[in-house]
C-alpha cells in the first residue's frame, strides 16, 4: 500500500495551492470517474471516466486500465465502444447497438457471439455461457388509446381504472418489465413471468441487480413485487423468485418477509445467496439488514440483525466467507464486513467490523484485487468521486485514480469541520460546517442553513453537482448541515424518530443548528439564509413559518407545500401513509396535516423566497410549487419561481444544472449579501 500513501495525504489535507474558486461552469467540467471492474487475478482495474460539455450538453466517456502493481494507467481501446455487461472468470461479454461480444483475455479481443435483441435491457449470460437472461418492456394492461381501439391510431387518449398510473417521470402506458429467457445460439424466448402486470426490474430504478443466475446455471432469482393498482401504490413487499429452467416452475424465496427485499447476489462457490432485505411492508426507509440463505439447506440468517445501522450495498469476498458493505456512519459512509464461517448452521449472529473510518464517504465497492484488499469509489465535499485501494485488514487506503487532480490544484480547498449541537430535547446532534476558502475568523460571513431531502437518508461527505457545499462556500458562505432526527448513520431509532412527526422536532432541531453556529462571532446573524429540496424543500416551508425572524431568504426545491394536495396526487403512497400518517379523509385525522402541514402557516411567512419546480417530477407534483409561488405572490413577499418543465425531482440536463446554479446563487446575493 505504500505506493498510494502520498496521494491519500494529498486529498485528504482538503488544501490545494491554486488560486481560483470553484464555479458552476468548472463544477460540471469535472470528470465523473465510475469503476467497472477488476480482472479476476486482481492484477488490473477498469473504470470510466465521463466529461460533460454543458455547452452542448453531450458527454464523452472514456476507459481506462490500471495496473494495480505499478498504478500506471492506459487507454482501454479493447471495448471500442462496447458496454461491458459482464465478466465470469475469465470470460467477458459486452454489447453495443448490434451484437453481443465475448471476449477471453480480459477484453484485448472479442468475437461476435450473437446479435442483441430489440427493445431488451440488462443482458445476463448464465455461467454456463448457454443460455441470455434480459428485461423487456410487454403490454399487458392496453391503456394509451391507440392500444385499445386499433382504428385510432393518432389519439392521445389514456385510460386508467386503478392506481399506479404514473411513477416518478413517467405515465404508465400498461407495459411491464419482464425477464426473458433464451438460448444464447438462438431460440424461442420464454417469459418467465407469464404476462403477469407485474414489473421485473423494478421501476424506476431497478436494472440487472434485480436477477441473478445461480452458479450451476438451472435457474435464475429475481426481484418482483407481485401486486397491482392500488395495492402496489401502497406496499414495499417485494420478494425473491427462483424460476427453475428444467422444470419451468417459480418458488418465493422470501415467503413472509414483508418488507423490500433487494439486490439478489450468489456467493462465489454458489452455496450461498445474500440480499437486503427491510422488515415492514410500506416503510420504505426501515432498517436494511443482510440475509443470507444456505441454498441446499434453506436456512437462512439476518446477519446485521442486531447492528443498530443500516446496509447500503454489499460484495461478497472471493473466499465466500466474508461480506464487506458500505453503510451511513456518523455524518459518513463507511466500509464494513461481516464473516460467514459456520454462522448458518448454529443460528449465531457474526460481528459486524469497521474496515475504514474518515471524513470522507466509501460510495461502492469496485472489487477485490486480492485477499485483503478491495477497490473502492470514494468522495468528500472537497473531492468528486475518485477509485481508491484499502487494506481490508487495517483500513488504509490510497488513491487509484486522480482524474481531477489538476482542477483541484488550480482552487482553493473549503475548510470543514463537525460539531456537536445541544438539542431541544437534550439530545447531541452532529453537524458538518464548510467554510469558505482562506477562510478569516476575524470577518463575519453569509451563512446557510442546509436541509437534506429523504427524509430518512444520510447527510454525509456526499460530492452533488447541484447541491455542491463546495461551491457554495466558494461563493463566501458558511454552510451548517446538520444530522437531525430522521438520518441514518446515529442508530436505528434516531433514523426512525422522523416519521409522522415531520414538522415536529425535526424543525426544532434545524432551528437549534442555525441557533449554534449563530453564537460564532465570524456569523453575520443578519444574513442567514436557509435552503433545501424535497423534504428538505418542505423543511424550508415550514420553517418559513416558524422561524421568528432568525432567516433572510429561503430556497425550496421540490419541497411539499401542502399535504392534502400532496397525497391526492403522489405516486408512491407506502411513502406517505408511513411518514405522514395515512390519508387526510380518515376519522380520526393523521396530527400531520394540521400541524405539520406548511400550507396551514402560510400567514406567518413575511420573508423572501425562491421557488424552483420540476415539470415532471409525480413524487411532489408540480402543483406543489406553484401553490406556494402563488401563495408568496400573492402576500407581497419577493419570491421567484424557477420552473424547469421537463426536470423530474432532480435536475439532470447540464445546461438546466447551470442555470439552476447560476439563479441559486443570483438570488442569494439579492437577498442575503
Amino acid at each position: 500500500m505504500k505506493k498510494y500513501l502520498f496521494s491519500l495525504a494529498f486529498l485528504a489535507s482538503g488544501i490545494a495551492m491554486g488560486q481560483n474558486k470553484m464555479t458552476p461552469e468548472l463544477l460540471w467540467s469535472l470528470q465523473r470517474v465510475s469503476g467497472n471492474t477488476v480482472s479476476k487475478d486482481g492484477k488490473s482495474l477498469y473504470f470510466s471516466s465521463k466529461k460533460y460539455d454543458w455547452k452542448t450538453e453531450k458527454s464523452k466517456t472514456y476507459s481506462f486500465k490500471i495496473n494495480l502493481a505499478t498504478g500506471k494507467k492506459s487507454k482501454f481501446n479493447g471495448a471500442d465502444g462496447k458496454t461491458i455487461v459482464q465478466q465470469s472468470a475469465s470470460v467477458w461479454y459486452a454489447i453495443d447497438d448490434q451484437f453481443i461480444y465475448k471476449s477471453e483475455d480480459n477484453g484485448t479481443s472479442w468475437s461476435n457471439v450473437r446479435a442483441i435483441i430489440k427493445d431488451a435491457d440488462n443482458y445476463s449470460i448464465s455461467p454456463n455461457g448457454k443460455y441470455l437472461a434480459y428485461s423487456k418492456e410487454v403490454l399487458v394492461v392496453p391503456t394509451n388509446g391507440k392500444d385499445i381501439y386499433k382504428d385510432l391510431d393518432k389519439t392521445t387518449a389514456q385510460v386508467y381504472t386503478d392506481l399506479n398510473y404514473r411513477h416518478w417521470d413517467k405515465w404508465s402506458d400498461g407495459k411491464f418489465n419482464h425477464v426473458f429467457i433464451e438460448p444464447m445460439k438462438g431460440g424461442a424466448a420464454k417469459d418467465i413471468m407469464k404476462d403477469e402486470p407485474f414489473d421485473s426490474p423494478q421501476k424506476p430504478f431497478g436494472g440487472a441487480e434485480d436477477f441473478a443466475w445461480a452458479p450451476n446455471s438451472d435457474g435464475l432469482v429475481y426481484v418482483c413485487k407481485k401486486k397491482y393498482g392500488k395495492e402496489y401504490a401502497q406496499s414495499t413487499n417485494t420478494d425473491l423468485y427462483y424460476y427453475n429452467l428444467n422444470n419451468g416452475s417459480t418458488q418465493n424465496w422470501t415467503e413472509g418477509m414483508n418488507g423490500y427485499d433487494m439486490s439478489p447476489t450468489f456467493s462465489p462457490d454458489g452455496k450461498y445467496i445474500a440480499w437486503l432485505s427491510m422488515k415492514t411492508d410500506g416503510c420504505e426507509s426501515d432498517k436494511n439488514d443482510i440475509v443470507v440463505l444456505d441454498v441446499a439447506k434453506n436456512q437462512k440468517l439476518n446477519f446485521t440483525a442486531n447492528w443498530d445501522e443500516t446496509v447500503g450495498s454489499f460484495k461478497w469476498d472471493k473466499n465466500s466467507r466474508d461480506i464487506y458493505f458500505t453503510a451511513p456512519w456518523k455524518g459518513t459512509e463507511q466500509l464494513f464486513s461481516v464473516s460467514i464461517f459456520d454462522n448458518l448452521m448454529v443460528k449465531m449472529l457474526p460481528h459486524v467490523r469497521q474496515i475504514t473510518d474518515g471524513k470522507f464517504d466509501i460510495t461502492g465497492i469496485v472489487g477485490q484485487s486480492n485477499d485483503d484488499e478491495l477497490i473502492v469509489s470514494r468522495t468528500d465535499w472537497n473531492h468528486a468521486t475518485e477509485l481508491f485501494a484499502v487494506n481490508t485488514d487495517d483500513g488504509k487506503m490510497g488513491a487509484l485514480t486522480h482524474e481531477n487532480d489538476a482542477t483541484y490544484e488550480s482552487i482553493k480547498m473549503s475548510k470543514v469541520s463537525s460539531r456537536m449541537i445541544k438539542t431541544s430535547d437534550g439530545k447531541k446532534m452532529f453537524a458538518w460546517v464548510i467554510y469558505p476558502p482562506n477562510f478569516d475568523p476575524k470577518k463575519k460571513y453569509p451563512t446557510l442553513l442546509y436541509c437534506q431531502g429523504g427524509p430518512q437518508s444520510a447527510l454525509s461527505q456526499f460530492y452533488s453537482f447541484r447541491w455542491n457545499f463546495q461551491l457554495m462556500a466558494a461563493q463566501g458562505y458558511i454552510v451548517i448541515a446538520p444530522n437531525r432526527r430522521g438520518m441514518p448513520g446515529w442508530g436505528v431509532e434516531w433514523n426512525a424518530a422522523i416519521s409522522k412527526d415531520w414538522g415536529g422536532q425535526p424543525m426544532r432541531d434545524y432551528l437549534a443548528a442555525i441557533d449554534d453556529i449563530s453564537k460564532e462571532s465570524y456569523v453575520d446573524k443578519n444574513r442567514l439564509g436557509c435552503v433545501g429540496a424535497s423534504y428538505g424543500g418542505y423543511s424550508v416551508y415550514m420553517l418559513a413559518g416558524m422561524h421568528e425572524g432568525r432567516f433572510k431568504t429561503f430556497i425550496a426545491h421540490d419541497g411539499l407545500f401542502d399535504l392534502k394536495s400532496w397525497y391526492g396526487t403522489t405516486e408512491e403512497l407506502w411513502f406517505a401513509n408511513w411518514d405522514i400518517g395515512g390519508n387526510y379523509w380518515s376519522k380520526p385525522q393523521p396530527k400531520s396535516y394540521e400541524q405539520f402541514n406548511p400550507s396551514n402557516f402560510i400567514d406567518k411567512w413575511n420573508t423572501p423566497i425562491m421557488i424552483v419546480q420540476g415539470g415532471i417530477d409525480f413524487r411532489v407534483p408540480v402543483e406543489q410549487g406553484l401553490e406556494a409561488f402563488q401563495a408568496a405572490q400573492l402576500k407581497g413577499i419577493k419570491s421567484k419561481l424557477l420552473y424547469l418543465p421537463n426536470e423530474n425531482h432532480w435536475v439532470m440536463n447540464p445546461q438546466n444544472g447551470l442555470a439552476w446554479q447560476r439563479e441559486f446563487y443570483k438570488w442569494l446575493d439579492e437577498t442575503l449579501k
